[in-house]
């Protein structure tokens, strides 16, 4: 009988330890006898990142957190235990953030185009110096991080709210109701203005009525011009005088290319005449001048008087000649 009890007890037990580790299992969701692969993604800083926390992909837990160790040259190595079925994404790297308000964290691996626009993570992961063979890994503030951001904005906002108080004071006060008061007065004023031409505009109005309508008639009155001289140069006598002034700038192109001609001509004559002038202007010059024998019988009193002299004598002997013929001309006949 007491060999059944402690066999019992026993069973009893070995049935609480069982329960106790598989409970304890499911709570760490602890994948027992199943074949994982193992991915590190290197970090500066993993936060408050522990063993054990999930590995999210695509927002699928797809493994957990194996071993967080120190590596060379300042960097933290995270050991990872994926699901082999699990397809990493293209050019992968890690992020590790907080899921809850409770402390809890998660590795999430994205791909590296799906990054939050932050510089911080930006540079993290650009980092050169991580080496090869790892994921690049950031680590996003926690929820302490940004309450004491929180704070220290909230506290900048306080300091704005003081400064602000400090600057609205009574006498601001008063000036901004004085200001309100004027704006007050000027749209009476502006009112009791529009009232008071309220009949000016109705006057304006109508002349603008006025203008618009005489401009209406003045350009029915073209349109009915336009509607005439476009009738009008249908007709046969329209297309005679078109005819005809086609004739007349006929005439006129032949009579512009004789003028041309003409004028052409007359430039080459004047051309002549300009040399002429010039030649007779430098013959008078010489003369003036007294070269030449012209110049000289020109220039000379004797000369004139010896030829007059001499002219005198041809006179004289032109009668002599008429008056004794013989005396000058003898004829013999054989």
């Amino acid at each position: 009988m007491k060999r059944q009890t402690d066999v019992l007890v026993g069973l009893v037990v070995l049935l609480i330890a069982v329960a106790t580790i598989g409970a304890v299992a499911w709570v760490k969701q602890a994948d027992i006898g199943k074949r994982q692969r193992d991915v590190v993604a290197r970090f500066h800083d993993v936060g408050n990142a522990r063993v054990g926390n999930a590995v999210v992909i695509r927002g699928v837990v797809g493994g957990r957190v194996q071993t967080i160790e120190l590596a060379p040259n300042g960097w933290v190595d995270v050991h990872m235990k994926i699901d082999p079925s699990v397809q990493l994404p293209a050019d992968p790297v890690v992020l590790l953030n907080e899921t809850s308000l409770f402390g809890e964290w998660q590795a999430t691996v994205i791909e590296r185009n799906a990054l939050p626009h932050d510089e911080a993570v930006q540079r993290e992961i650009d980092d050169p110096g991580r080496g090869r063979g790892v994921l690049p890994g950031a680590s996003q503030p926690g929820i302490g991080k940004l309450t004491a951001v929180a704070g220290q904005i909230a506290g900048d906002v306080a300091n704005v709210a003081g400064r602000v108080e400090v600057a609205f004071d009574e006498q601001a006060a008063h000036e901004l109701r004085g200001s309100i008061k004027n704006v007050s007065d000027l749209s009476t004023t502006l009112s009791s203005v529009v009232r008071t031409h309220a009949s000016d505009l109705d006057v304006l109005s109508d002349e603008l009525r006025k203008a618009i309508e005489t401009l209406n008639r003045a350009a029915n009155s073209v349109q009915t011009t336009a509607g005439r001289v476009d009738s009008a140069t249908t007709s046969p006598q329209v297309r005679a005088i078109v005819t005809d002034v086609a004739a007349a700038s006929t005439d006129l192109r032949r009579a512009a290319t004789q003028v041309n001609d003409l004028s052409k001509r007359f430039a080459t004559s004047q051309t002549r005449l300009d040399a002429l002038l010039a030649t007779g202007d430098s013959l008078l010059t010489k003369i003036n001048s007294g070269q030449g024998s012209l110049g000289l019988f020109v220039n000379d009193p004797s000369m004139y008087r010896r030829t007059d002299s001499l002219l005198v004598q041809l006179r004289a002997l032109a009668a002599d000649i008429q008056a004794n013929p013989k005396k000058y001309i003898s004829v013999k006949i054989f």
